[in-house]
């Protein structure tokens, strides 16, 4: 069929949609292009949500993937402010919520993921928040600054990387915070103790409070404001906003009702798609959040809620779309800024899965890199204030051999000369 009669349609207008129609017509697509998105606003990047901009330190405009007359230059037909509410395979129609029916020749869902909620008393105040879209960072960023103004309380359930990143921004508002978490370190099961303590080092420096190993079991409010929380230990928080960052859950409602092939939340939830990104329907595909990908490099099937995996899994939908071989074999990454620490991860080391976790340089001034092996092979590194080393420790899961752990360890040591066949 010539492109000019083909239809492709894109559920969700996140910046992996945005960056799936952006390569549809960068690789000369010419037919319909429809990008749908059930927030009014146009496709924005998620990480200033909770870092530069939930600080106060960008301007609203910066998240946005492109300035909104860009849509209309591209020839991409917008339909924002408009759930996709039922998926029809056999006619290959996707349903909007006012009704309106569209066609697709390819359809790519790129629905995203939705805050995980908690099951306890209070938690349809008014000062609960949650932190997953443009309106909630508004909002938050307005709570925090008056928190700071009035010496209030914030207590965050949940001390992952978006609670952490909130308990960060908070205090640089001179908001008081108390973070409550489950397990016994920070980002536990990302990082494994080791490091989480030094997470927790880095907050308590900051005055942020934790309790862990507890839990939530109420919020106390009154006429919809929140005036304190209970935990299971017994004790009774002051708390005058919450914000519950306890994870989010795949937005997999559209491919479920119309059968397409899941992954239990056992196993980590989404749409499953091979490692093209395609899905038991073979005019059907799914990136980001929502994608549970065959791994062709890790041999595993990964979700990824991390934004370089909508910036680069767009793109490679789009080609997969266009029927381009395409085998999506990104190592995982993801960045944080905390304080004054910045920092960068590459890989994946899930817990039980690595037997050793190496450090090299100086974690007690938060200068370092940690490296997460398994019999000897990398399987995962985090640089923390050291910069311009990605790449090489890539480098170094990709290749997947073992390496001389001396050596790992030692600064002074280029990572390039550790990587097979690459040279100092």
């Amino acid at each position: 069929m010539v492109d000019a009669h083909r239809t492709f349609v894109i559920v969700g207008a996140g910046l992996a949609g945005a960056k799936a129609a952006e390569t549809l017509r960068s690789e000369g697509f010419t037919g319909r292009v429809i990008l749908i998105g059930d927030e009014r606003d146009h496709p924005y990047e998620r990480p200033p949500l909770s870092k530069g901009y939930l600080q106060g330190k960008e301007d609203r405009d910066s998240v946005f993937v492109h300035e909104a007359s860009w849509y209309a230059r591209a020839d991409i037909e917008l339909h924002l402010g408009q759930p996709a509410v039922h998926l029809d395979r056999e006619a290959k129609k996707v349903v909007l919520g006012d009704g309106t029916a569209l066609h697709y020749d390819k359809l790519l869902l790129a629905t995203g993921a939705e805050p995980r909620r908690m099951n306890i008393p209070g938690t349809g105040l008014a000062g609960v928040h949650h932190l997953r879209r443009l309106a909630h960072a508004e909002r938050l960023r307005a709570v925090l600054a008056g928190l700071g103004r009035d010496n209030g309380h914030l207590l965050i359930a949940g001390a992952g990387w978006i609670g952490l990143e909130v308990a960060a921004a908070a205090r640089g508002y001179g908001a008081e915070v108390t973070v409550v978490e489950p397990l016994a370190t920070p980002l536990h099961g990302v990082l494994g103790p080791e490091i989480g303590r030094l997470f927790a080092d880095l907050h308590a420096e900051h005055g942020v409070r934790f309790h862990f190993e507890t839990r939530l079991t109420e919020i106390i409010g009154h006429d919809g404001m929140v005036l304190a929380a209970r935990t299971d230990t017994g004790e009774e928080l002051p708390a005058h906003a919450v914000l519950a960052a306890i994870g989010a859950a795949p937005r997999t409602a559209l491919a479920e009702t119309s059968g397409l092939a899941l992954v239990d939340r056992e196993h980590g939830g989404g749409i499953a798609v091979d490692a093209s990104l395609r899905t038991s329907d073979p005019d059907i595909y799914a990136v980001g959040d929502v994608a549970a990908a065959h791994h062709p490099l890790l041999g595993t099937r990964l979700r990824v809620e991390h934004w370089a995996n909508a910036l680069n899994g767009g793109p490679a939908a789009a080609r997969s779309m266009l029927g381009q071989e395409t085998s999506y074999d990104r190592v995982p990454y993801f960045f944080s800024d905390q304080y004054d620490v910045g920092l960068e991860y590459s890989g994946y080391a899930p817990a039980g899965g690595y037997d050793q976790v190496l450090i090299r340089g100086d974690a007690a001034k938060r200068e370092f890199i940690a490296f997460w092996l398994s019999d000897g092979r990398v399987l995962a590194g985090m640089n923390v204030n050291v910069w311009d080393v990605t790449d090489d420790i890539q480098a170094l899961i990709r290749s997947q051999e073992q390496v001389d752990r001396e050596a790992l360890a030692d600064p002074s040591v280029p990572l390039s000369s550790l990587v097979a066949g690459r040279g100092a």
